[in-house]
């Protein structure tokens, strides 16, 4: 680990949190003297800028203060570490806007996220979100500990016990990246989540025991009479989604199906673009995928462009439940809004914002909310979440999928 002094610390604190209220405010500050390089033998920046502010109106007198404090007075010297401070610092920077999705994170939890995205990790298999306030389940992924276990899209997770990592507390006022951290770990050892869920007045406690996570985007199977119908389950929006998508694709045409159910049930999103290239297979050349709302004054369409989609003419139906969150849920609302396909299951989980991430020096990162998406009927579904067309309840207690039963069952009526 490179060791940074007081002085240059608080030079990378001043450059930092000009640098983030910039994208903050979605514009670029221009410095004067502005000087980025790498240290010796480490990705980490290193920044030189003067305590003064020439640029903006800004007072910082009181940061410093406190800064200068904390040094001067903590009685654990070992635990004033200058590179953790300007890593807290702005980590309260950016909470402050209030928003759970907008985060920064450190060089940590950003490998963590962009593990997400590849589906490649250790852990339990929940992708983990906000209802209101509180810390969520978005969606189990297939095969995984908290699939086996029952946990489902929407499950509040109260509190997290881990001996090993010595955690033992509620998740009240608990970051995204705090609770990755908590609930992620080694392969083999043991996490205990408290959870509440609809329905019932107190916590119940989950055992889980982590795996190795590797999740793929799609797969394919077939259904129905002499299975005519395929069933595309994707898992999420990931960088591989497209190249596994496309495999898929070419395997199914290679068949003579008469349908298509498009499963998104448990898929917790990922990238916009890909949603909106998956909706191209759907519809056609220039239909509105997803509007995006910027400050309420703004709004831009996402056009599908391809000129041929692979399923333009099928007859399609979509699952969707609780674990069906971001770009599942701007897939499956311009799926129903511009081809009136019918959703089935149960309702949506209602994140209607879109993140931005952003890479920045020495490995960290910033998750910043740069808009809100609608339908293309203008639906902001943030909180509230799509209602199916066709409302089919999981049944836990039968060993048949009532959900995907019912679709097979609204396919064949199209015929």
């Amino acid at each position: 680990m490179v060791k940074i002094s007081l002085p240059t610390a608080r030079k990378i604190v001043i450059s930092l949190f000009l640098f983030l209220v910039t994208f903050a405010l979605g514009y670029k500050i221009g410095y004067s003297g502005l000087r980025i390089e790498p240290l010796t033998g480490s990705s980490t920046p290193k920044v030189t800028v003067s305590r003064t502010v020439p640029v903006r109106n800004l007072d910082f007198s009181l940061f410093w203060q406190v800064w200068d404090t904390i040094n001067s007075s903590y009685y654990d010297k070992s635990k004033v570490q200058p590179a953790n401070l300007v890593y807290g610092a702005i980590k309260g920077m950016v909470s402050a806007v209030g928003d759970p999705y907008t985060l920064f994170l450190p060089p940590s939890d950003n490998k963590i996220s962009q593990e997400d995205l590849q589906g490649n990790f250790s852990g339990v298999g929940i992708q983990i979100g906000y209802k209101g306030t509180n810390l969520a389940v978005m969606s189990p992924l297939p095969g995984t500990p908290a699939e086996k276990a029952g946990l489902k899209g929407g499950d509040l997770i109260v509190a997290i016990k881990d001996d090993n990592k010595k955690i033992n507390k509620s998740t009240t006022d608990m970051t995204l990246p705090e609770a990755v951290e908590a609930i992620r770990g080694e392969a083999g050892t043991k996490i205990t989540l408290a959870i509440l869920r609809t329905g019932t007045d107190k916590p119940f406690t989950v055992d889980l025991v982590r795996e190795k996570i590797n999740v793929p985007s799609v797969s394919v199977s077939y259904v129905g009479d002499n299975e005519s119908i395929a069933q595309i389950k994707l898992f999420k929006f990931g960088g591989e989604t497209t190249t596994e998508w496309q495999k898929a694709v070419s395997q199914i045409n290679s068949k003579n199906v008469k349908g298509i159910i498009l499963d998104l049930r448990n898929n917790p999103g990922g990238y916009l673009q890909a949603a909106v290239d998956l909706a191209g297979e759907f519809l056609p050349r220039g239909s509105v995928a997803v509007i995006e709302d910027k400050g309420g004054n703004d709004k831009t369409p996402y056009n599908t462009t391809k000129d041929t989609g692979a399923f333009l003419n099928a007859k399609v139906v979509v699952l969707v439940n609780g674990g069906s969150a971001s770009a599942s849920e701007i897939l499956a609302g311009a799926l129903r809004d511009d081809r009136k396909i019918s959703l089935i299951g149960e309702k949506t989980f209602g994140k209607g914002t879109i993140q931005e991430p952003q890479d920045l020096p020495g490995g960290s990162g910033l998750h910043i909310t740069i808009a809100k998406w609608l339908t293309p009927n203008g639906t902001w579904v943030n909180e509230k979440g799509l209602d199916p067309d066709i409302e089919v309840k999981e049944d836990p207690n039968s060993k048949d999928d009532v959900q995907l039963q019912k679709a097979i069952e609204v396919l064949k009526s199209q015929f």
